[in-house]
C-alpha cells in the first residue's frame, strides 16, 4: 500500500509513481490506491482538457491524480491551514500550475463560486454529515455530463434528483459515482 505516515504515491498519469505528502489529521482519510484505481477507470483514465473539483481535498490524492491525468484545470478547496500549506507544497513541487487552490470553507465556496465542472470529488469528514447539504449545492455547478464522485462510510442513498451510475465499496470506504437524473434520462 502506498500510504505510510503522510505520504501518498500517485497511481497513473504524467506524475505516475511521484510522492506527495501531507500531515496526519484524524478526519483526512486519504482515498486508497485500489479505490482511486478503479475510480479513474471509470473516468475513463485520461481526463484531457475537463475541469474538475477537489471539495475537502484533504490530502489532494484526487485532485492530484485528476491532474496527472490531464485535467485542464483542477480547484481544491481545503479550509484547514496546515493542510493548506502541504497541498501548496506539493503544487509547487510538481510544478502543477494547472491546480488552483482555495483556503475556505467547502460550503463557503459552493455558495459563491459560479464556476461548471465535468468532474467533483467529494470525500467531506464523516462525522460532519455534510453529503445532503453538500450534494444539494452541486447541480449548478456540474457541465451538462458533469459527475460527482462521493466517498462516505455507509452508502448514501441519493434523492430524486441524482442517479448512480457506478459504486463499490473497499473496507469501511463506500464510493459512488453519481450523475444528475436528466443526464442519464439522455443515454439512453
Amino acid at each position: 500500500m502506498a500510504l505510510t505516515q503522510g505520504k501518498l504515491r500517485i497511481i497513473g498519469g504524467c506524475w505516475r509513481s511521484r510522492m506527495i505528502t501531507f500531515p496526519y489529521l484524524p478526519d483526512l482519510r486519504p482515498t486508497p490506491d485500489r479505490v482511486r484505481e478503479t475510480l479513474f477507470n471509470w473516468l475513463g483514465q485520461d481526463l484531457d482538457g475537463m475541469c474538475c473539483l477537489d471539495l475537502f481535498a484533504g490530502s489532494g490524492a484526487l485532485g492530484f491524480e485528476a491532474a496527472s491525468r490531464g485535467a485542464a484545470k483542477v480547484i481544491m478547496v481545503e479550509s484547514d491551514n496546515s493542510v493548506y500549506k502541504a497541498l501548496q507544497e506539493n503544487r509547487d513541487k510538481l510544478k502543477a500550475n494547472q491546480i488552483e487552490l482555495v483556503n475556505m470553507d467547502a460550503t463557503v465556496f459552493l455558495a459563491s463560486d459560479k464556476r461548471q465542472f465535468d468532474v467533483v470529488f467529494l470525500d467531506p469528514p464523516y462525522r460532519l454529515q455534510l453529503v445532503p447539504e453538500i450534494m444539494s449545492l452541486l447541480p449548478p455547478l456540474l457541465t451538462k455530463r458533469g459527475q460527482v464522485y462521493l466517498e462516505t462510510k455507509t452508502p448514501w442513498i441519493p434523492d430524486q434528483q441524482w442517479q448512480i451510475w457506478r459504486k463499490g465499496k473497499a473496507g469501511k470506504v463506500n464510493y459512488q459515482l453519481l450523475e444528475l437524473h436528466t443526464v442519464l434520462d439522455n443515454h439512453g
